[in-house]
């Protein structure tokens, strides 16, 4: 019996200095052992992925936001920072192939997505210098495609198109595109532009009703045809049907202490992924079935380590990985699922 007290202290003793250690020392090892102790205590079916990237040391600013290339393995990281590259590519695998900082300010949102002779990632620009209050659309390479709003300046208007700290886009296999514009700025809407960016709706301006936003901060459409915002200032998600822009309802009993800064959806459609920057958590909420959205269902509540911050979120539709921008660890983790992977499913 003394023997089997004195294993079980020495065990208890062990787990304590792991867990001590790697929060001290940051050590990806011992903090992926950690990690997979009260995942899968909590039952939830991702674990992070410690080699990704195989070198973390090209994150040299504050990284804010992540978009996945599912059809090429790529995974594009935007950070801000003086005298830094700006964007990073990555393979899903975790190895590091370019950077470029050509006509970016400070990068907020991006949205990555490739046709088989093309591929191209969006930047929204937040930045005051010359290059800001834009949305862009770059090659794989950085070279510079398109350009929407005014560089460097600001505004409300809507012929010309103009932004004020764009926050978040999401671009369908169409061509069509969704952009929130409001990252605490002059204005609070979601416009939907098409492939030759026309206007084609717009919702919104500040305020606490349907359809109005406080924060609108991140988009997304699922394959329902439903285009999710997260309105971050009033603490709620908003849904929209996709081709008239009519407002389907909010989840607003979900987020009593802090609202939700990033949403993104499971590529077998199951589960919406949502981070709380301040909260620093991650939470897998049920996708309802397509039309009105009804009441919120929060699966699992993952609790990241203090002060990591989750600011905006992607999925990769191949794999089903989670990448999670985290501008206070000032990094990107990997999070995959314990099954080897998801079935085919495309946005």
């Amino acid at each position: 019996m003394a023997r089997l007290w004195l294993c079980a202290g020495g065990a208890g003793c062990l787990l304590v200095f792991l867990v001590l250690h790697s929060r001290l020392s940051g050590s990806p090892v011992l903090r992926e052992f950690v990690f997979q102790i009260s995942w899968r205590t909590e039952d939830v079916p991702y674990r992070l992925d410690v080699g990704w990237p195989k070198h973390p040391e090209y994150f040299t600013g504050t990284t804010f936001c992540v978009a996945v290339d599912s059809l090429n393995g790529l995974v594009y990281v935007a950070q801000r920072g003086d005298g830094i590259q700006k964007v990073l590519v990555f393979t899903e695998d975790g190895y590091f192939l370019r950077a470029w900082n050509h006509t970016v300010d400070a990068p907020h949102g991006m949205f990555a997505a490739s046709a088989p002779q093309e591929q191209w990632v969006w930047v929204t620009d937040v930045g005051s210098g010359p290059f800001g209050h834009t949305v862009k659309k770059y090659s794989a390479f950085g070279d510079l495609v398109q350009v929407l709003g005014t560089p460097g300046q600001r505004g409300t208007g809507l012929n010309p198109l103009q932004f004020d700290s764009p926050a978040e886009l999401y671009v369908e296999d169409t061509g069509d595109m969704y952009i929130v514009d409001g990252d605490g700025g002059l204005n609070n809407r979601l416009i939907k532009l098409s492939q030759d960016f026309a206007m084609l709706w717009l919702r919104g301006e500040k305020g606490t009703g349907p359809a109005k936003f406080n924060v609108p901060h991140s988009v997304t459409v699922d394959s329902s045809g439903r285009v999710w915002v997260a309105d971050r200032g009033n603490k709620r998600i908003q849904a929209f049907e996709k081709d008239t822009g009519e407002w389907l309802g909010a989840w607003d009993d979900c987020f009593a202490e802090e609202g939700p800064s990033s949403i993104r959806f499971t590529p077998d459609g199951q589960h919406a992924v949502v981070a709380q920057l301040n909260l620093s958590r991650l939470l897998l909420m049920a996708a309802p079935p397509g039309g009105r959205i009804g009441s919120c269902s929060v699966r699992r509540a993952v609790q990241l380590a203090d002060q990591v911050s989750p600011h905006l979120v992607d999925v990769s539709g191949r794999t089903g990985a989670i990448y999670v921008a985290e501008i206070g660890a000032k990094q990107v983790q990997k999070y995959v699922p314990w099954r080897s992977s998801f079935p085919p499913f495309h946005l």
